[in-house]
């Protein structure tokens, strides 16, 4: 969800004149033309001749172009982030008999529903970790295979996870657990694959991402969908009958795929100014040139004229440098916009520029998940009313997908206008804020707690995303960013043990565990804005020291 503003950032990141650069960013935005998704650095996973080519949007038709945003946004509706609606469809499974087989013992020490909500929530906890873990191979599996194997490895895992579901009481293994799993592996082996789609209409790649983001928010509510239809038919429709429905969703994928997606990325924009920039082979006057040679010249400067007049197409004369300049400026305001980008990425992870943000992402990523897992009983025992937490969980499953889709606009004016010290404060006094209000037994508490969480769970994985981008850089991105999300996914494993201390060791009393995580998030989160606070204010010393020597040493001849 939070990758496609960083594709958005690099779209024109290197378009902007080198003597019209700042001197933060002359020499880092020159080191790389296009964002790396792959997880493993450059020195250890070198390009390759197989890789697959990109291909300039306008080599494709506009119609085609429009056709593929368009299918991609509706799959993506109903695939992207579907396990994220866990909150919905948990109440479908229970009242199904969900996991009474292994829970009805009557000897079992923690009950039989306290069994079946520690099951279910191991089901939603591996899907959230498997959804983080998958950013690795995925980066790499792009880099050398193209969209098309990630969007057609999405539906065979989609395919999987909906069979699974459907007939998980006849398997001998654990059904719900490993078809919510590769529900979830489906979901970002199609998503992330679509970034690339942005660049088919570059002067428009900020609305495309936005309702890609939009669709994988939405995604979320197709099981609060089903559950609504399960209610009405009493029960009729069960889970089996969905999730056998539910193929046509990768069925539908795997012919777009192989019909109308293309099965290269699109090249960015910095792609393409390098394609024109590249110069033309040069004749030797030592050589003859003979027909088949002259022949050659003039296909590649035809080739050249086709690409200058496909640019200028896309992007327009001025548009271009108007945004390049535009990007400029944004990076100034961050205040810490290339800060490590000169570093490999064993020497940015090491640093406490990626430790306080990890720590701080592994903690809020806990916090978030574990949330959506259990606030029905966190609630239930808050409100010592299962009806009033029935009726806020209803609201809960409508809130988050719309939360993300409204939040969308007001993060990328947060982002762009103010300075990273000023988002990473944001982040904090939010986490806190809603910390505070999911302790407090109170109705307007628990329901400004959502509104407050759904708009902040959108804001926060994007401002890590974008935090990323700015300190580490695009060369380093997949390997720096994919690291964070991958520990701070492994670490969603603690949840097993955060529902074992409510369920069994307070009672079902949430407050200890919430204090707990609170407490933790606010130290980590306090360190963090200090130190960046702390480094901010010594960058821009010393650029105005730089700038005043330069002024200085600048000789007038007045």
């Amino acid at each position: 969800m939070s990758l496609n503003r960083v594709s958005s950032l690099e779209t024109f990141a290197h378009l902007v004149p080198r003597d019209q650069r700042s001197r933060r960013s002359s020499d880092a935005s020159s080191r790389a033309r296009k964002i790396s998704f792959n997880p493993l650095p450059v020195e250890w996973d070198p390009p390759t001749l197989d890789s697959v080519h990109a291909v300039g949007a306008f080599e494709v038709p506009k119609w085609k172009r429009i056709l593929q945003v368009t299918i991609t946004v509706i799959y993506c509706l109903f695939a992207a982030g579907v396990v994220f609606g866990y909150a919905a469809i948990k109440p479908v499974l229970k009242s199904e008999g969900a996991y009474l087989d292994v829970c009805s013992a009557p000897d079992d020490p923690i009950g039989e529903d306290t069994c079946v909500e520690i099951h279910l929530n191991l089901m939603f906890t591996v899907a959230a970790v498997a959804t983080n873990v998958a950013a690795l191979p995925i980066g790499a599996i792009l880099d050398h295979f193209g969209p098309r194997v990630c969007g057609l490895l999405g539906a065979v895992f989609l395919t999987i996870g909906a069979l699974l579901m459907a007939f998980e009481s006849q398997i001998p293994i654990d059904g719900l657990l490993f078809g919510y799993l590769f529900l979830a592996l489906g979901g970002p082996f199609t998503y992330i694959s679509s970034f690339q789609l942005s660049n088919a209409f570059p002067r428009n790649s900020g609305f495309i991402l936005a309702l890609l983001t939009g669709a994988f928010d939405a995604s979320s509510a197709l099981f609060l969908g089903y559950r609504v239809i399960y209610e009405k038919t009493g029960g009729e429709f069960g889970h089996r009958s969905f999730f056998v429905a539910y193929l046509i969703v990768p069925v539908f994928i795997v012919i777009a795929q192989l019909a109308i997606l293309p099965a290269q990325s699109y090249k960015t924009v910095g792609e393409l100014v390098e394609e024109i920039e590249e110069p033309l082979s040069p004749d030797d006057p030592d050589d003859q040139i003979d027909e088949h040679t002259a022949l050659l010249h003039e296909e590649e400067r035809q080739h050249r004229a086709e690409v200058v007049s496909g640019v200028q197409e896309l992007l327009g004369s001025t548009k271009a440098d108007k945004q390049a300049k535009r990007e400029e400026r944004k990076n100034e305001i961050s205040g810490v916009w290339g800060i490590m980008h000169q570093y490999n990425a064993w020497e940015q992870i090491k640093s406490p520029w990626f430790i306080l943000i990890c720590l701080f992402t592994v903690i809020q990523m806990t916090r978030i998940n574990y949330f959506v897992a259990t606030i029905r009983p966190q609630y239930e025992y808050l409100f010592k009313s299962r009806k009033a937490a029935i009726e806020l969980n209803n609201f809960f499953d409508l809130a988050l997908p719309l939360g993300g889709i409204l939040s969308i606009p007001f993060i990328g004016l947060i982002l762009d206008h103010t300075s990273t010290v000023t988002v990473l404060s944001a982040l904090v006094t939010c986490a806190t804020t809603i910390g505070l209000f999911g302790i407090l037994p109170e109705k307007w508490a628990a329901y400004t707690n959502i509104c407050l969480f759904v708009l902040y769970r959108p804001f926060y994985y994007t401002a890590v995303s974008d935090y990323s981008a700015k300190v580490f850089g695009f060369r380093t991105f997949g390997t720096v960013y994919g690291t964070i999300i991958c520990l701070s996914g492994l670490f969603n494993f603690s949840q097993s043990g955060l529902d074992y201390l409510l369920h069994v060791t307070f009672g079902g009393n949430p407050v200890p565990v919430n204090l707990m995580l609170l407490s933790m998030g606010l130290a980590v989160g306090v360190s963090m804005v200090l130190f960046v606070a702390v480094r901010a204010r010594g960058i821009k010393r010393k650029m105005l020291e730089q700038e005043a020597q330069s002024a200085f040493s600048t000789p007038n001849w007045g």
